[in-house]
């Protein structure tokens, strides 16, 4: 769980190298955002976070709880509360990040 708020830090910082420091090489990013969307790889991963960074920064927890998948955790941002579930490879990097809006 640590990881997960490492990363809502890093995302309200604005911090895109500590965002992808925290992700896998290999990490895949599902996002039902903005329309659903797949994301794998460095770059496109750095665009990604890039646009996020841009126009939808995150703001304040709003929870956190493990789950039997992962880390669940939801936050504010400026289009209202969004859920991301994270798993994590064995050295503790997110390997899958599924993202929405909370329901």
């Amino acid at each position: 769980m640590a990881v997960a708020v490492d990363w809502l830090d890093a995302y309200r910082a604005g911090d895109i190298e500590a965002i992808l420091d925290l992700h896998a090489d290999d990490a895949v990013v599902h996002c039902g955002c903005c329309g659903v969307q797949t994301i794998t790889g460095r770059a496109a991963l750095r665009a990604y976070w890039t646009d996020r960074l841009q126009k939808y920064p995150a703001g304040t927890l709003d929870d956190l709880n493990p789950s039997d998948r992962g880390t669940v955790i939801s936050y504010a941002t400026s289009t209202g509360v969004m859920s991301a579930l994270m798993a994590f490879d064995a050295a503790g990097r997110i390997k899958v990040l599924d993202c929405s809006p909370l329901r």
